[in-house]
C-alpha cells in the first residue's frame, strides 16, 4: 500500500463519519428581530458563532431587520443545537424548526 492509498483510505473513513453523524432531516436556525440588539451585535454574533464572513453576517441582519425574520443557517439539529444556545445566550431571539427525523 503507497502512502497515497493509506491516506485515500483515510480520508474516506473520515468523510463517512461525518455522514454518518449528519444523518436525518434538515433543521434550520432562524433568528427573528428585535429592538434591543445593534447591527453591530448581530454581525458580530453570526461571525462569531456561526463563523459567517462579515458580508454574509450583515446581509443577513439587513433581512432580519426588514422581514422579520431569516434563516441563518441550515444542518442536522444536532449541530445547530448548540449554535443556538450560544445566539440566545447573546440575547438574540433564536428558533430550530425542523429537523424530524
Amino acid at each position: 500500500m503507497t502512502l497515497y492509498d493509506s491516506l485515500t483510505e483515510e480520508l474516506e473513513e473520515v468523510l463517512v463519519e461525518e455522514k454518518e453523524t449528519d444523518t436525518g432531516d434538515p433543521a434550520y436556525l432562524i433568528v427573528y428581530n428585535d429592538d434591543h440588539n445593534t447591527f453591530d451585535w448581530v454581525i458580530k454574533s453570526f461571525v462569531e458563532v456561526l463563523e459567517h464572513s462579515s458580508e454574509q453576517a450583515e446581509q443577513l441582519s439587513m433581512m432580519i431587520h426588514f422581514k422579520g425574520k431569516a434563516t441563518v443557517k441550515t444542518a442536522p439539529k444536532s449541530i445547530l443545537k448548540p449554535r443556538k444556545d450560544a445566539l440566545t445566550e447573546r440575547g438574540l431571539s433564536a428558533v430550530i424548526e425542523g429537523g424530524d427525523n
